[in-house]
């Protein structure tokens, strides 16, 4: 992490320099000093974490003094910038007022406003001077020598092996499991059982329940009626889980809050039905108490299937049903479960050489076959030459004692093995609470706006964040909940085990601190520079504040929320907060810092005195999931009128809010994504880079046959388009405006394609791979001329989107993987040899699937 933060404060160093040349004078000479002198000191990291590695203590020491007083830099070049702000604001604020003489010149001499943060800025660099010629001087005591490169055996990154996850069967890496996944079935669908039965999965930590409960889900599901899958961890909510299940049973969210409502409508659904419910990482027996009354017993072989780490919360919930305890791997299994890892690519026909066999007996006895161990090792293993030599040296660094509690020491030497930029990615993870479903897309967001990676030629900062989440996923660290048909990273999550050593290795580096009970707060000794909050507490606020740099409001109830403390913050998430956010005040529109802000599912959000005036580097800006009714003050524009004064924007996503009229002359030349909110012409900015884009007309009162074309013109990097609306005939972009999206892979139309419009598979964009059409009314049967885009791997088709009864695919659909339907036609017909890669149907409408018997048994 010393390596990273110097890394980083340099970056800041050469900025300041090139930014404030003419103005720092010399304060400038010691910003020069300093980022000479650490770039000096940077040659002799790698050989003092080599020694660290050894456990040498003095040279932790060193680097952790080090990276202390590169936070000291980066806190004091930051506040230098605020302090300008806040002196030009003073100087602006009291001129305005004065329309004489003297306020003219107060105007046009706001410069020497840097006077006074100069002066403080030069004071604290003098005293970081003193402390960085200690720590340079104790290298020699130290006996720490400058090293350009690593030494032999340290992590090599290996070429990325993405999308290969499509061809794996996810059972096929879990050796050993089947049994268990067979005795488990048997449970579930035993017919002398007709009770509501509760069938729990006990064992330790990272031993594979949840792995064996989703086997067991995909295999089971058929026979049940209604079937969901649910985390619950320590911090859980019943309401929430009730929401969640009425959500996926009734196919829209629910709009009441009120548990009462919430679970006499489950219930009453769910006595008419088999069903099946998983409760994945029960912790605690009150859950069921709370949860048992809303599952009904109408002995119809309804089942309840938990996972927990403690035989009491199954004894709990069915005192009948002995609690299924999953095993640790015996030593065959075991090994092979690691050699899976290791040797991902080995042809199943090809031998491992004996030498290798007998080291991979010796590794795994050294997991005692924890599922998890076994997998982190086998990462490590993967990242190494298949030698004798490289493996028999991981063998002899693993000198710690495994009690079979949990497997913090491989998780350690797993995060050691990391490169140095990975570590603070993987550390940043510990920011989302626990079991959350990280979203892929907010994560390297969060990612670009903290500055954490290197910058690569000819690579955007996203798409470099998106490749070190695919190293981190390749090094078993991330485990990926989802991907996008292109492959990508959708949803991702970390396991309990390496968040809980996460989130200990990041405290431990003054990275990342997590206040989720009281005692979080009694075991903090220090301010924190990013924190997860899920707990109300006055005594928080000793340890946030000036030098927190990401703040993550995660299911609060504060009544108001004082951001003048957080000057220096770069990230802001609030989610799932019954926050009364007062924009206008509280200093929120004043940190001129931040990047990165989101608020999420937040009932009462006041906007009125609200300035973006401030926020001159804000590269993403989300609001959604927030009532529109409680969304106070701006009239039509709900938003800030100075919104496109702000030309770092980078991503944009609004959901039912309007949008302020664009200047004519604002240009975004840095604006990747804008999605998904209600337009007209003219508040549309100029976009020349945009790659997503989502749209949705809701006037009637402007000519979308002339503006559309034009908002849309001259996207020639667009690689997703979703646009609907009231009044807003498809036909404008289809046919018109398809042919010129070459780059186009995602497409939603909502809206009417009228009569005249026949759909031609050669009017598509040639690299599309996913179409969504919703309410297009077609006059024409669309299957046959979509079966026509080789390309494309998932459709989903929603509402009226043909007026006939029938619908038949007579050919194509070559590499289609995902079919979803919302329709309400009478059949849809598939003959023989059409889809044959297709591995997901959802059809939740009326219409009648005829499927050739390959793939009946998707439906």
């Amino acid at each position: 992490m010393a390596e990273t933060a110097v890394n980083f404060v340099l970056g800041k160093l050469g900025e300041m320099i090139v930014k404030e040349a003419q103005s720092l004078g010399e304060v400038g000479d010691k910003v020069k000093w300093m980022e000479t002198e650490l770039t000096r000191i940077k040659c002799y990291l790698i050989d003092a974490d080599s020694k660290r590695r050894k456990g040498d203590a003095r040279a932790e020491n060193w680097l952790n003094e080090l990276r202390d007083v590169a936070y000291r830099i980066e806190d004091a070049t930051d506040t230098f910038y605020v302090e300008i702000e806040d002196n030009r604001h003073k100087v602006e604020s009291s001129s305005q007022k004065d329309h004489s003489f003297l306020g003219k010149l107060k105007r046009l001499g706001h410069k020497t406003t840097k006077l006074p943060a100069l002066h403080r800025l030069g004071a604290e660099l003098d005293a970081i001077r003193k402390v960085l010629e200690g720590i340079s001087k104790s290298k020699v005591d130290y006996d720490i020598d400058p090293l350009q490169e690593r030494d032999e055996g340290e992590t090599i990154l290996m070429p990325l092996r993405r999308a290969a996850y499509e061809d794996v069967d996810d059972e096929t890496e879990v050796v050993g499991f089947n049994t268990h996944k067979n005795k488990v079935y048997q449970l579930i669908i035993d017919p002398d059982t007709q009770r509501r039965a509760v069938v729990t999965i006990v064992g330790s930590g990272g031993i594979g329940k949840t792995t064996l409960a989703h086997m067991v889900y995909k295999s089971v599901q058929a026979n049940f009626y209604f079937h969901m899958m649910l985390s619950v961890s320590q911090q859980f909510s019943p309401a929430d889980l009730l929401r969640k299940m009425l959500t996926k049973l009734r196919g829209s969210e629910p709009t009441t809050r009120d548990i009462g409502e919430l679970f006499s409508e489950l219930k009453g659904l769910l006595s008419s039905m088999r069903y099946l419910i998983i409760l994945d990482d029960v912790w605690v027996t009150d859950l069921w108490n709370q949860l048992k009354h809303v599952l009904p017993d109408v002995k119809n072989g309804s089942r309840v299937l938990m996972t927990s780490r403690f035989i009491e919360v199954a004894q709990s919930a069915d005192p009948v049903m002995k609690p299924y305890e999953l095993e640790f791997l015996n030593e065959e299994n075991s090994r092979n479960l690691l050699l899976n890892k290791a040797l991902p690519y080995q042809n199943s026909g090809e031998k491992c050489p004996d030498d290798l066999l007998e080291l991979a007996d010796e590794l795994s006895k050294k997991c005692k076959g924890l599922p998890l161990a076994l997998i982190i090792l086998g990462g490590i293993l993967s990242k190494k030459d298949p030698t004798y030599t490289a493996w028999s040296k991981v063998l002899r660094t693993l000198d710690w004692h495994y009690d079979g509690k949990d497997c913090i020491d491989i998780l350690a030497m797993s995060y050691e093995d990391l490169p140095y930029y990975l570590k603070s990615f993987f550390l940043y993870l510990a920011l989302f609470p626990e079991d959350y479903e990280i979203s892929a897309r907010r994560l390297i967001m969060m990612w670009v706006a903290e500055g954490l990676m290197l910058q690569q030629e000819r690579k955007t900062k996203e798409e470099i964040a998106e490749d070190y989440l695919e190293q981190l996923v390749q090094r078993s660290m991330v485990q990926v909940s989802s991907r996008h048909v292109d492959g990508s990273i959708k949803n991702c999550r970390l396991h309990d085990l390496l968040r809980d050593f996460a989130m200990h290795q990041a405290a431990k580096e003054n990275f990342v601190t997590v206040f989720a009970n009281p005692q979080d707060i009694k075991h903090c000794d220090r301010a924190t520079r990013r924190a997860l909050l899920q707990l109300c507490d006055p005594g928080l606020m000793e340890y946030l504040g000036p030098k927190t740099r990401s703040l993550f409001l995660f299911d609060l109830s504060y009544n108001l929320f004082d951001f003048s403390k957080f000057r220096l913050l770069r990230v802001l998430e609030i989610t799932n907060t019954g926050l009364y956010l007062m924009c206008g005040l509280g200093g929120f529109d004043r940190l001129i810092h931040l990047k990165y802000l989101a608020i999420r599912n937040c009932e009462d959000i006041d906007m009125r005195g609200c300035s973006f005036s401030h926020l001159k580097n804000l590269e993403t800006l989300e609001i959604q999931d927030c009532p529109k009714n409680m969304i106070v003050g701006l009239g039509k524009s709900y938003l800030p009128t100075d919104l496109w004064t702000i030309t770092t924007l980078r991503h944009v996503r609004f959901v039912l809010m309007s949008l302020p009229e664009v200047p004519s002359t604002a240009d975004f030349p840095n604006l990747q994504a804008l999605e998904w909110m209600p337009f007209n012409e003219k508040q549309i900015p100029h976009l020349t880079n945009l790659r997503r884009l989502g749209l949705r007309n809701e006037s009637t009162e402007w000519d979308v046959e002339r503006a559309v074309p034009r908002l849309l013109g001259g996207l020639s990097s667009l690689t997703s388009l979703k646009i609907g609306g009231k009044n807003l005939p498809m036909e404008i972009v289809y046919p018109r405006a398809l042919p010129h999206y070459q780059n186009l892979q995602t497409l939603f139309l909502i809206g009417n394609l009228s009569d005249s419009v026949i759909l031609k598979a050669s009017l598509f964009p040639p690299h599309l791979i996913k179409l969504t059409l919703w309410d297009s009314n077609l006059g024409q049967d669309p299957m046959p001329e979509l079966g026509k885009i080789n390309n494309l791997k998932k459709l989903a088709l929603i509402g009226k989107v043909y007026k006939g009864k029938q619908m038949i695919c007579p050919a194509g659909f070559p590499i289609l993987h995902s079919l979803v339907l919302r329709i309400n036609n009478e059949v849809l017909t598939v003959t023989k040899g059409v889809m044959p890669k297709l591995k997901d149907v959802r059809n939740t409408g009326d219409i009648k699937l005829e499927m050739p018997p390959e793939l009946m048994h998707l439906i």
